[in-house]
């Protein structure tokens, strides 16, 4: 089978179409037929070496995908060949095992503990973009205590984490400020729920929060973003606001004056999704059931797809979203292409293409 193999750090990463054997599944494994992988921000960091987890090398890079169960390892009880799943994440404890799904493949042999059944329902392509995003988001609104009436300020709002937490801050019965760097992210955070977007690049961008706040400020910051936003945004907190750390796609790590909390009474939490599977496993669990019924209801959604890439183009992709250009999701598309990548946002993005079949 194909599959792209890094084999040295490189920054943008540096991989290769190979040949590989097909794996076949362990007792507690499944294996799955790979339909699409999604390309997170993430992905970008682990695969040029610069993740807070380094998988051994060689490695096939990819957290996240979307596919369908060909073969089933002893022990496991409940599942079929043909059931369309949603998987992602670090196989075991991350830190120690340092292994991830290597998710641009073919065919992958995944603990079934990383995988979640999807409905016939749910489009392949749309079921690899939402679990990890929704699972981070819903995570860092709770560690935030995010509560009905106040105001949230998502940054990034038209990514996958900044979409999800505008949704679900709008479920939560917040009042949500979404910021991204140009119409179109802004139109998608619009489309999302959010009640106003803001330019993220605007000079005046503290006035604008202050206008929208009257005065007063925010009570949270959802911020995968990091940089220079992440000090601004902490200074339009309200009085005991709280800014929760999800990630730095700004790419550098930003550093805050601590008399800000005293003066202001605010908080900055972390919420690392990776360590709570960890620790907290039975709520990080109740939440992944929760999101997948939600989306299964069509009660969320993910961001439009802006463009697809084939098997061998995945490095390209990689680099797509590194740069932070792009205005909707970018996807590997394992099953259905074999050429050039197409770009698809806009009237494109409603395309009818079946692709509940993984084939």
């Amino acid at each position: 089978m194909k599959a792209m193999i890094v084999r040295s750090w490189n920054d943008p990463p540096a991989m290769a179409l190979e040949d590989v054997a097909a794996p076949s599944p362990a007792p507690g494994e499944l294996l799955v037929s790979v339909d699409t992988a999604s390309v997170n921000f993430g992905d970008t960091l682990i695969a040029s070496g610069r993740y807070q987890v380094r998988p051994h090398l060689p490695f096939v890079p990819g957290t996240e995908c979307s596919g369908v169960v060909a073969a089933i390892g002893e022990g496991l009880d409940g599942w079929s060949v043909g059931d369309h799943v949603a998987a992602c994440g670090f196989i075991g404890n991350a830190r120690v095992d340092r292994r991830i799904l290597g998710t641009f493949a073919e065919r992958i042999a995944i603990p079934a503990a990383n995988a979640v059944r999807e409905p016939g329902h749910v489009a392949l392509d749309q079921a690899a973009l939402f679990r990890s995003n929704a699972e981070t988001s819903l995570y860092g609104l709770q560690r935030a205590e995010l509560k009905a009436g106040e105001t949230l300020l998502v940054l990034g709002a038209s990514g996958g984490t900044g979409h999800a937490a505008v949704q679900l801050g709008k479920r939560m019965g917040a009042r949500v400020i979404a910021s991204a760097s140009s119409q179109e992210k802004r139109d998608i955070a619009l489309a999302a729920g959010a009640d106003v977007a803001i330019d993220s690049r605007d000079p005046e961008w503290r006035a604008r929060i202050a206008e929208l706040t009257d005065g007063r400020g925010v009570d949270v910051v959802y911020d995968p973003v990091g940089g220079d936003a992440t000090e601004r945004a902490f200074r339009s907190l309200a009085w005991r606001g709280r800014l929760v750390v999800i990630g730095f796609a700004a790419g550098t790590i930003p550093w805050i004056p601590a008399n800000l909390a005293l003066l202001k009474g605010a908080a900055m939490i972390g919420a690392n999704l990776l360590e709570a599977q960890r620790l907290e496993p039975e709520r990080t669990a109740a939440n992944s059931r929760e999101l997948m019924a939600l989306f299964a209801a069509g009660a969320l959604t993910v961001p439009p797809i802006a463009r697809r890439y084939p098997l061998d183009a995945a490095a390209e992709a990689l680099r797509l979203v590194a740069s932070g250009e792009a205005a909707g999701r970018i996807v590997v598309d394992i099953a259905g292409m074999n050429n050039d990548c197409q770009e698809v946002l806009g009237d494109a993005v409603h395309d009818s293409r079946d692709r509940t079949t993984g084939h």
